[in-house]
C-alpha cells in the first residue's frame, strides 16, 4: 500500500510538539495481519511441523490470536509512520510516541477495518524574535593594568629561581618549609585522614594550608617541634571537617628559599622567546592589553545575546533539551578524562543523574542563545560567503595539521557555523546599545591568555577525536595565563 493512500493531519501541541493523525485504510490493516502471520510461519518453531510449514489455524491456535495482533499492529505504526514523514515532509525529533499507548491501540486494531492512528513528536522549534534592530545591553569593560606585567615578570622569576638551602635562620614567608606532621580533630581527637605526612614540601605562603598551618610553622628553626592549633574553612571540599579546629604536631625538618634570578636581558631569554627585557615587557603589554579587549568584547556579546534571547519566542522542545543535556555532560566526563580521572569508576549512575539535572538551566540557556541567533540569521538575512568559509578552514586545517580522525565535513560546518556567529555578534554591535556597568570584584578577573591558540573554539568543536587543538608550549616562557598559577 502506497504512502499517498494514507490520510494524514497534523496539529501542534505545546513545547514544540506536532500530534499526527493517520486513518488507515482497511486492506492496509488486514494486510500487516498476514504479513505477521507468514512471517511468524516462517520463524517459529512447533514439534510435528518443519519452520514455514506450519498450518495457519494451527498457528493462531499455538501462538494465540493477539500476539499476532499486536505483532501486526508494531509493524504497521512503524511503516504508516515512515510514510507520514515522507508524505508530508515532516521533520521528526527522535521516535514518535502513540497517544492513548499501545495497549489501547491494540484494543480497536481488528484486521480488515479501517484505525485511525495518532502519534506525537518533537520538531523542530520555530524561534522568532519580537524585535531584532535597537536592544539595550550593559556589559562590563575590562581595562588594561600594568600592574600585571611586573606581576608576571616576577612570577616567571619564581618558576625559574634557584632552590638553596637555608642557613643560620628562622623560617619566614616566601620559605619551602620540610614538614612532618600529624592532624587531629579538636573536639574528638580523632586523626585527620589523610591529615599525616612523615615529609612534605609546603610553601609558607598564605592559602596553601588551612589557616593557622602557614601562621604556625613560620618562625620555627630547622629542628623545632610545636603543636599548632588551625580550623578548617565552613567550605572545604571533605564535608565532615568544614568548620571544625584542628591540632597539628609539626616538625621542621628542612628549610629552603628560592634564589630569583635577576630581571635582566638573560633572564627575559631564559623565560621568553625574546631577545631582552624591554622586548619582553613589550610583548606582556600587548598581550595583556588584547586580552583586556578580547574579554570586553566577550562581556559585550554575552550581554547582547542576553537581551536578544529576551527577544525570542520559541518552545523548546524536551527532546533538544534532554540532547543538550548529554552534550554537557559528554563534556564535563572529558575534562575529567583530560585531567587522568577514571571517568568510568567515577561517574556513577547517580551523579550522572545529578550532572544532567544541574546542567538543564544551562542547556536550555544554549538553546535559547543558538535559537535567537539562528532567527536572527533569518530575520535580517544575514549569511557567510563560500569564499570566506574556504579562506578560513584553509586556516583551521593549517593549524590542525598535525590531527587525525577529523571529518572534513563537520570541520567545515563548525568554521561555517564559527564564522556566522562572529558576523550576527557584529550584526549586533553595530545595530544596539551598549552601557558600560560597573566592574566585578577583583577576584572574579580572569586569567589573560597569551600564547597564541592552535586554533580557536571552532576546532574544539570541528575535531571528532572530541579533544582540545590547542597545544601548550615551554613552560614559563612569559605566558600570562600561567602567571597566577
Amino acid at each position: 500500500m502506497s504512502a499517498a493512500s494514507l490520510k494524514v493531519s497534523t496539529s501542534s501541541r505545546p513545547g514544540s510538539r506536532l500530534a499526527v493523525e493517520v486513518a488507515v485504510p482497511a486492506e492496509r490493516c488486514q494486510a500487516s495481519y498476514e504479513e505477521a502471520i507468514n512471517r511468524l510461519s516462517r520463524n517459529v518453531n512447533l514439534p510435528g511441523f518443519r519452520k514455514g510449514k506450519v498450518p495457519r489455524t494451527v498457528l493462531v491456535q499455538q501462538l494465540g490470536a493477539l500476539r499476532i495482533r499486536a505483532n501486526a499492529l508494531e509493524t504497521l505504526v512503524d511503516s504508516i509512520w515512515r510514510d507520514a514523514l515522507e508524505q508530508e515532509t515532516i521533520e521528526a525529533l527522535g521516535q514518535p510516541e502513540l497517544s492513548g499507548g499501545f495497549e489501547e491501540l491494540l484494543e480497536s486494531f481488528k484486521p480488515g477495518e479501517g484505525l485511525t492512528v495518532t502519534l506525537e513528536t518533537d520538531v523542530a522549534p520555530t524561534p522568532k524574535l519580537k524585535s531584532t534592530k535597537g536592544l539595550k545591553a550593559e556589559a562590563e569593560s575590562v581595562s588594561y593594568d600594568p600592574a600585571r606585567v611586573d606581576e608576571m615578570l616576577e612570577q616567571s622569576r619564581r618558576q625559574l629561581a634557584t632552590v638553596v638551602p637555608v642557613e643560620g635562620r628562622k623560617a619566614e614567608k616566601g620559605d619551602i618549609a620540610v614538614v612532618g606532621f600529624k592532624g587531629t580533630y579538636s573536639d574528638d581527637g580523632s586523626e585527620i585522614e589523610g591529615g599525616t605526612a612523615d615529609s612534605m614540601d609546603v610553601d609558607l605562603e598564605h592559602g596553601r594550608m588551612i589557616p593557622g598551618f602557614i601562621e604556625g610553622v613560620v618562625g620555627m628553626a630547622v629542628g623545632d617541634c610545636k603543636t599548632v592549633e588551625c580550623q578548617f574553612p565552613d567550605d572545604y571540599p571533605k564535608e565532615d571537617a568544614r568548620g571544625r579546629q584542628a591540632n597539628f604536631e609539626i616538625e621542621l625538618k628542612d628549610l629552603k628559599t628560592r634564589e630569583l634570578p635577576a630581571l635582566d636581558d638573560a633572564f627575559a631569554k631564559q623565560a621568553s622567546e625574546q631577545e631582552s627585557l624591554a622586548d619582553l615587557r613589550s610583548d606582556l603589554e600587548k598581550r595583556l592589553k588584547d586580552d583586556a579587549e578580547r574579554r570586553s568584547r566577550s562581556n559585550r556579546h554575552d550581554a547582547l545575546l542576553g537581551a536578544l534571547v529576551e527577544q525570542l519566542e520559541v518552545e523548546l522542545p524536551e527532546s533538544l533539551i534532554q540532547q543538550e543535556v548529554r552534550n554537557l555532560v559528554e563534556q564535563t566526563a572529558g575534562q575529567f578524562a583530560q585531567q587522568g580521572m577514571d571517568v568510568k569508576s567515577l561517574f556513577t549512575p547517580e551523579l550522572v543523574r545529578n550532572l544532567m539535572e544541574s546542567s538543564r538551566p544551562e542547556a536550555e540557556e544554549r538553546l535559547r542563545r543558538s535559537l535567537a541567533l539562528t532567527a536572527l540569521a533569518d530575520s535580517e538575512k544575514l549569511v557567510v560567503e563560500d569564499a570566506d568559509v574556504d579562506a578560513k578552514l584553509a586556516e583551521v586545517k593549517q593549524q590542525l595539521s598535525g590531527e587525525r580522525d577529523i571529518d572534513p565535513e563537520r570541520l567545515r560546518q563548525a568554521v561555517l557555523d564559527d564564522l556566522l556567529q562572529d558576523k550576527l555578534l557584529g550584526w549586533l554591535e553595530e545595530n544596539s546599545t551598549i552601557t558600560e556597568k560597573a566592574p566585578a570584584a577583583a577576584e572574579d578577573e580572569a586569567k589573560p591568555t597569551a600564547k597564541k591558540s592552535a586554533a580557536k573554539k571552532t576546532t574544539a568543536k570541528a575535531t571528532t577525536t572530541k579533544k582540545a587543538s590547542t597545544t601548550k608550549t615551554k613552560t614559563a616562557k612569559s605566558d600570562p595565563a600561567d602567571a597566577d598559577a
